[in-house]
This record gives C-alpha cells, structure tokens and sequence, in this order.
C-alpha cells in the first residue's frame, strides 16, 4: 500500500535519523519532512516501530498515513516539484 509519512521534530540529529531511517526502508522523500512509498502491511509495521524507538522521548510528531491509489492519484501538486539526491541534499 501507498505510505505517507510526515514528521515535525524539532531536534536536528532525531530528524537527520529518522530520515535516513526512512530512506533505508526505501521511501522517497517528496518534501524536506515528507516520505513515500509503497509498503506491505509488514513493512509498514516495522517502520512505525523503528520510528517509535527513534522518536522515543524527544519533542517530535511522526504522522503515517496508508493511502489508496485512487486517493493518492487524486493529489493535487501545486508549485515546483523539489528534487533530492541520496544524502537528502536539495538538487536546485
């Protein structure tokens, strides 16, 4: 299934992790706090837990959303689609 996930963490080396994590479990990032991908019902699982023992403790808002395709080939995209490469850096 399509998985959203979106994060506000205040703390630069939790938010650095959690975005390495999320990318280690191959989500692409669509924004600077923004993750996608397809996952089955067990990767998602896991990735919730390893979000869970990331965040735990630390001023943080970690939001997953499953999205099915018809939602998700509804989205509307509005301004410049930002583009990064594999550290996360902003391809400008």
């Amino acid at each position: 299934m399509i998985t959203l996930v979106i994060y506000d963490i205040t703390e630069d080396d939790v938010r650095l992790r959690v975005a390495k994590f999320l990318r280690s479990k191959g989500l692409t990032r669509i924004q600077k706090s923004a993750f996608i991908g397809n996952l089955t019902v067990s990767q998602r699982k896991d990735v919730e837990n390893g979000l869970a023992k990331l965040i735990f403790g630390k001023k943080a808002n970690v939001q997953i959303f499953p999205l099915t395709p018809a939602s998700y080939s509804q989205r509307v995209v509005l301004g410049v689609e930002l583009k990064y490469d594999e550290q996360d850096r902003l391809i400008v």
